[in-house]
């Protein structure tokens, strides 16, 4: 096997191949020009993206030259969905988020040298492209028996699916045919589930232009009960900080499950095999120790944000679930906690709630009576000091950052408001 080719298999990025020997023959070759592609469907791309990022900058560090595409055409039509249609988004609000995820992608791949990156958009070359030109070079090399065939089609016939929807995989096809055409791209890469779309993509060339092309398709990457990776209980896990944190994006990974630790730390750290397999023993010798989720949140943190948004994270963890100092803390970071906690509001007018309705509001406690109960049997805390007093009162001096208090009860049951002032 090829030599990249199997340590992306060791890692956890093969699902499947169009012809893996002649995949690895093209990479002994020379190198390869790949593309993957990234709709926007939403202001921000998300942790299933990241993997094909990984990827990307994996082809990339091994010599070969990464194609990003964002779909300022596919993203106004919209993969089908197992179960309903999508709505529509509005075309300018669409074309603000290629610009928002162009930027994002750029950050992950080098744009200098001889295997530099190109990010491009699909609207460059299907905004003028004709309905009639569309049904007559493209369309006429598609089998409707064989779109029919496909598993999101065979769920949506029952219920309805749009020909919008349906035409998707002779947008996404085009797209390949187009950097082939332009540019010499020769591989697809992307998720599992677009399987039918990048083998579509490779037949079109082959139809269309005689061409050799391959696609390659990663898992899709699942916590350990087999949902979807990315999602928490408050939504997807996303790369822009406005919308997840990075304290909430290195807690979501330092709370990964010891089970899919090693297969998380082989995708998205960038650590040399031996250093990964001696976390991965350290943490199964260890596991209270969190040994190599620790490592995934530093690691995947750094990439994502910064180094400087790993340490805030981090020292803010220390400072809450530790009992350190919280005065230190940025007032964005607390903002984040909070909203990791629960995003708590407590709206007060001229006198401050007592430390016991604090920690009621915050989901500590259950009621004030067994607020009351805590402080007396010495297991709370206002901002990691120990409450002694049930009728102790909050003070504007108490707040951090102005506006947020942080309680606790006993050493890991934490809770946070963030004090608002009524009218």
């Amino acid at each position: 096997m090829n030599a990249l080719l199997e340590e992306l298999t060791w890692r956890g990025f093969v699902a499947h191949s169009t012809d893996p020997d002649a995949l690895a023959a093209a990479l002994d070759a020379g190198q390869v020009k790949s593309y993957v592609g990234f709709d926007p469907t939403a202001p921000s791309i998300h942790m299933g993206n990241l993997v094909q990022l990984m990827l990307s900058r994996r082809l990339q560090a091994a010599g070969h030259r990464p194609f990003l595409l964002v779909g300022g055409s596919t993203g106004l039509i919209g993969d089908p969905r197992q179960t309903s249609e999508r709505n529509l988004n509005p075309k300018d609000l669409v074309h603000e988020w290629v610009e928002r995820i162009r930027d994002q992608v750029s950050k992950f791949v080098d744009f200098d040298g001889p295997n530099s990156a190109t990010v491009v958009n699909n609207y460059d070359w299907t905004a003028e492209l004709s309905t009639l030109d569309f049904l007559r070079d493209i369309g006429k090399h598609f089998s409707v028996n064989r779109m029919l065939d496909r598993e999101v089609v065979k769920a949506r016939l029952e219920t309805g699916i749009s020909y919008t929807e349906f035409s998707y995989m002779l947008l996404q096809s085009l797209d390949f045919l187009e950097l082939y055409r332009r540019h010499g791209v020769t591989m697809q890469t992307g998720g599992s589930d677009q399987w039918g779309n990048l083998t579509s993509g490779v037949e079109l060339i082959r139809r269309a232009d005689g061409g050799k092309a391959h696609a390659l398709a990663t898992p899709l990457l699942t916590k350990a009960d087999g949902t979807k990776f990315g999602k928490t209980e408050s939504g997807t896990v996303w790369l822009d900080p406005a919308m997840t944190s990075p304290y909430a994006f290195h807690q979501f990974f330092l709370n990964a499950e010891d089970a899919m630790a090693a297969t998380y730390l082989r995708i998205f750290s960038e650590r040399g095999r031996e250093e990964l397999d001696d976390l991965v023993r350290q943490s199964a010798e260890a596991p209270h120790l969190r040994i190599a989720q620790r490592a995934l949140a530093d690691d995947i943190t750094d990439l994502v944000h910064s180094p400087a948004e790993r340490v805030a994270a981090t020292q803010a963890a220390a400072a809450i679930f530790g009992g350190g100092e919280l005065r230190g803390l940025p007032a964005a970071v607390l903002k984040a906690v909070n909203t990791e906690l629960g995003g708590v509001e407590l709206a007060i007018g001229t006198n401050f709630p007592s430390v016991v309705e604090v920690m009621v509001a915050a989901g500590v406690v259950p009621s004030k009576s067994a607020g009351r109960r805590t402080v007396t049997e010495g297991g709370a805390y206002l901002n990691n000091v120990k409450v002694t007093d049930p009728e102790q009162l909050a003070t504007a001096d108490d707040l951090l950052a102005e506006k947020f208090l942080v309680v606790r009860r006993g050493r890991k049951t934490v809770g946070a408001v963030e004090i608002t002032r009524l009218a």
